[in-house]
């Protein structure tokens, strides 16, 4: 019984971070497109700086949505824990701050742009409050003081049709940051703005793009082996392929959105070394979240420390 307790908190953090990831996604699609629309011209270079300031925030906050998921299949090897619930919840719950930030920081550049300096730091403020009240402080308000000591149960093992459930779901989580990139990455080509940067610039977009076509349709596969090749049934061999697809998808997927980062901070700068550098610092942040602290936490947890 506590088993089952566990897998459907599990199942539905890792729904609850479907529904944060696609509010973020839209704002982290707006601060990529945002660089190359006719105003940006317009704007100042305090402007420009809180984009790409706001584009690195996103970037975590999109970061630390997706990593529930890889942690559930990396650290945890698919199975219900309740550390794999704790660590969703985490994830989830510092998202939350650099999502509120980057809110208020595009409503700024938005509302300044319109309205004035003065109205875009009022509008941006008020925008940063209120994400935080709504997202942070109800429910902080609302918490009980002192949570009930849950009982200690063995933990058994996951069922498969629950493990292969659930890694799906981890998919479903995953591929809207992909998506909305790739659309972004498209359609951006087709802008004056583009057509006007380095040749450099727009074959490290061309690689990015590919990389995350690579991504989305890695993280598609799945549906499609379970149907096509599995027609639907619960197999460990099945379980064990998607598994591996959906680790393996994250690695394109961070060299696409740290491509883009850099082209965006290309257009921002206009430094061949300022966007390397972003670029650079993106993939390795995204990497280290993603792969490298899961594999680390699981070798740690296989010797016993």
């Amino acid at each position: 019984m506590m088993s089952r307790v566990v897998e459907r908190k599990l199942k539905t953090a890792l729904d609850e971070s479907r529904l944060l990831i696609l509010g973020a996604q839209v704002l982290f699609g707006f601060q990529f497109q945002s660089a190359f629309q006719d105003r940006f011209e317009d704007l100042s270079a305090f402007s420009r700086a809180c984009l790409a300031c706001s584009l690195i925030l996103l970037l975590v906050s999109v970061a630390l949505l997706i990593a529930p998921s890889l942690h559930h299949q990396i650290r945890f090897r698919g199975e219900s824990r309740r550390e794999a619930i704790g660590a969703a919840s985490f994830f989830a719950g510092w998202s939350l701050l650099p999502l509120s930030l980057g809110l208020g920081v595009s409503a700024y550049v938005v509302f300044s742009l319109l309205f004035g300096v003065a109205a875009g730091a009022a509008f941006g403020a008020a925008f940063t409050l209120v994400s935080l009240a709504l997202l942070y402080g109800w429910g902080l308000l609302l918490r009980p003081r002192q949570e009930p000591e849950q009982p200690m149960a063995e933990a058994k093992p996951t069922a498969l049709e629950t493990k292969i459930e659930q890694l799906l779901t981890e998919a479903r989580v995953i591929i809207p940051g992909g998506q909305a990139l790739l659309g972004f990455q498209f359609v951006v080509t087709l802008t004056k703005s583009f057509g006007a940067l380095p040749p450099a610039a727009q074959i490290g977009h061309a690689a990015g793009l590919c990389a995350v076509a690579l991504a989305v349709t890695l993280l598609m596969t799945p549906a499609a082996l379970h149907r096509i090749a599995f027609k639907g049934e619960d197999s460990p061999h099945f379980y064990r392929i998607a598994s591996r697809i959906v680790i393996a998808a994250s690695v394109p997927l961070a060299a696409g959105i740290a491509a883009d980062v850099a082209v965006v901070f290309w257009r921002v700068s206009e430094s061949r070394t300022i966007a390397t550098a972003s670029g650079a610092m993106a993939f390795a942040l995204i990497l280290a979240l993603w792969l490298v602290y899961p594999f680390e936490r699981r070798t740690r947890r296989r010797i016993g420390h």
